[in-house]
């Protein structure tokens, strides 16, 4: 990267720095800063001054001081070696970092982005004099166990195949050369870079039709999310935002996952970095770290830099959904990012929004969340490829009526509201199932009642009727006693209570109960349901109350949680015949009493 010395530092406003001297400059230029060689990147232009957010402390910078051009906009380093990469906002590795200077980052320091060194064993593909497109695979290397990473024509770049290597070679190495139209030959490297803050093209952006199954039974069950989705998940402080997050990046059906802590408490991201490498994959039974990209942007690490890290970790999305991966993408949180765009807004005295947010503060949620989304990708193939985006929300005080949740709500089809009530009573994960929403429910029912069983939709249909009738008829026994009710709405509460906790209670530390397959959420279900059915019925017939809500099989139903998956199509049926057996046994009973 040559480097231009331009620019003279004329104000210091924290990490705003405005300098003269910059009329060469274009806008999201990256610079280096004083001496020290900080690195920033220019956010407004004015004649010839220039205003630069700088992604360092700026401690002991003053007027005077030059500031030097590069010429080139914020980008990502694109190679393998992203996969198991630890890296802050900005995409500098900081395993590498701390193994040359220990617990801080130096103030400017460079290291290179990926490793230039290690050697990976490319196998080509593409033949020699086929004509290729951006998009198309020139061949394969053998990331980790987990993943095969591609490497694909850089878009915009077509042209003739005149060589490709074959064996061991560092990113940097010329791999393959192609002639274009012209008859200009082009060097290809596995390494690619793309500024961060330009989409990366597709072909085709299509309607999501399956469902990423997240092994959460509130989620996958009462509000799904499309592969290729997006989605928020708003909360009060306590209201276990983190804890869902860390669930869907460990067993979410998606073969990349792209985890941004944006502003994130140290110790939080501490135990992401120390969880990941120990959990076990249970797709591949590998550590779950072979398929997976960190990027660690903590609350006490510079402003400016959180501001960039969704967009390093949405082009890295990119990227792997280019090679036709489905990835998932973590941020965890939105809103101190929004905190960071608030706070370099109010640095350049633009006319605040409302509670002092940006104007553009929507556009700029909706410019993230619109980079996610199922696509054919670039190229001959036409393989597709999915980003699902999930956003951790963060409002003061639990208030989602502050402009980063509605900025979201506004864009994202799937609403999973934390509740506060829910946490205090422990019952997690604490998503509200009177508020939570998904607007994918129609499209996915289709798939559920296809590829699972063809009740699917029917049985949550009924169940969320259940679970609004119980918050009705709460209100009526706040006020005036459950023995006030009939024997029929108290059998609603109950199925309702049953659904809450042994069903929609799900725990995350649990090692059986942390993960819970389609088809054994559907049995779950029916099993609660096929008990409420039955005692209704047995009310219609006159069986005793107390003797319905007081079978023995209700214990088994309250305990299949903890059931192994290969063990739970036999447990289910034992399960469903003697709740069958009980309740003609109940039946008998009371025509003998009679």
């Amino acid at each position: 990267m040559n480097e231009i010395k331009v620019g003279i530092i004329s104000k210091v406003s924290g990490p705003l720095i405005v300098a003269k001297n910059m009329k060469d400059v274009q806008m999201y230029d990256v610079v280096r800063v004083s001496e020290k060689k900080l690195i920033g990147e220019v956010i407004e232009l004015r004649g010839d001054m220039a205003s630069i957010q700088v992604y360092e402390e700026t401690a002991g910078i003053g007027p005077g001081e030059p500031v030097f051009l590069t010429g080139e906009p914020l980008s990502v380093e694109l190679a393998p070696g992203l996969i198991e990469g630890i890296f802050d906002g900005i995409q500098r590795p900081l395993d590498i970092i701390y193994g040359l200077s220990g617990d801080r980052i130096p103030l400017g320091i460079d290291v290179p982005k990926l490793n230039r060194e290690k050697k990976w064993d490319f196998k080509p593909i593409a033949k020699v004099g086929a004509k290729l497109t951006g998009g198309d695979v020139l061949g394969e290397v053998r990331e980790t166990p987990a993943v095969l990473h591609k490497i694909m024509v850089p878009p915009f770049m077509k042209g003739k195949l005149t060589w490709i290597h074959k064996g061991e070679a560092v990113i940097t190495d010329v791999i393959a050369k192609m002639e274009d139209e012209n008859g200009k030959i082009n060097e290809i490297t596995m390494l690619q870079r793309w500024p961060v803050r330009r989409a990366r093209p597709f072909a085709v952006k299509l309607a999501p039709e399956a469902p990423m199954v997240t092994g959460q039974r509130v989620i996958d069950t009462l509000f799904p999310i499309a592969t290729g989705g997006i989605a928020a998940i708003p909360g009060p402080f306590g209201s276990g935002k983190t804890v869902v997050e860390h669930q869907l990046a460990k067993w979410a059906d998606a073969e990349i996952i792209v985890y941004v802590g944006c502003g994130e408490r140290g110790n939080e991201m501490t135990d992401v970095l120390n969880e990941f490498p120990e959990l076990k994959d249970p797709k591949t039974g590998l550590p779950l770290m072979k398929r997976t990209v960190l990027i660690a942007n903590t609350s006490n690490m510079p402003v400016a830099a959180r501001e960039a890290s969704i967009y390093t970790g949405i082009t890295i999305a990119e990227y792997y959904r280019d090679m036709g991966y489905r990835v998932a993408i973590m941020a965890d949180s939105t809103s101190r990012w929004a905190e960071a765009l608030r706070e370099m807004s109010s640095r350049l005295e633009e006319m605040p929004g409302e509670e002092g947010y940006p104007a553009y503060l929507s556009s700029r949620l909706a410019e993230f969340y619109e980079r996610a989304g199922f696509v054919t990708c670039l190229g001959s193939e036409g393989r597709t490829g999915a980003i699902s985006a999930i956003g951790a929300v963060s409002p003061p005080g639990g208030d989602t009526s502050e402009p980063v949740s509605q900025g979201t709500l506004r864009i994202v089809k799937v609403y999973w509201g934390l509740s506060a009530t829910l946490a205090y009573s422990r019952h997690f994960p604490a998503i509200d199932w009177l508020k939570s929403y998904s607007l994918y429910e129609d499209t996915l029912d289709e798939y559920f009642d296809k590829h699972v069983k063809k009740d699917w939709s029917a049985q949550v249909h009924e169940t969320k009727q259940i679970l609004q009738q119980e918050a009705k008829l709460q209100e009526i026994v706040r006020l005036v006693g459950v023995d006030s009710l009939e024997f029929s709405d108290r059998l609603v509460l109950d199925c309702a209570r049953s659904i809450r906790e042994d069903f929609l209670h799900q725990i995350a530390f649990h090692e059986i109960d942390t993960y819970t397959s389609l088809s054994k959420q559907y049995g779950m279900l029916k099993a609660i349901l096929t008990w409420y059915h039955l005692a209704k019925q047995g009310l219609k017939e006159n069986v005793s109350y107390d003797k319905l809500t007081n079978m023995e099989i209700l214990e088994r139903i309250g305990r299949m949680k903890y059931l192994r998956e290969d063990h739970f199509d036999e447990e289910y049926k034992q399960i469903i015949q003697s709740l069958e057996e009980e309740y003609q046994s109940l039946q008998r009973g009371d025509e003998s009493d009679a």
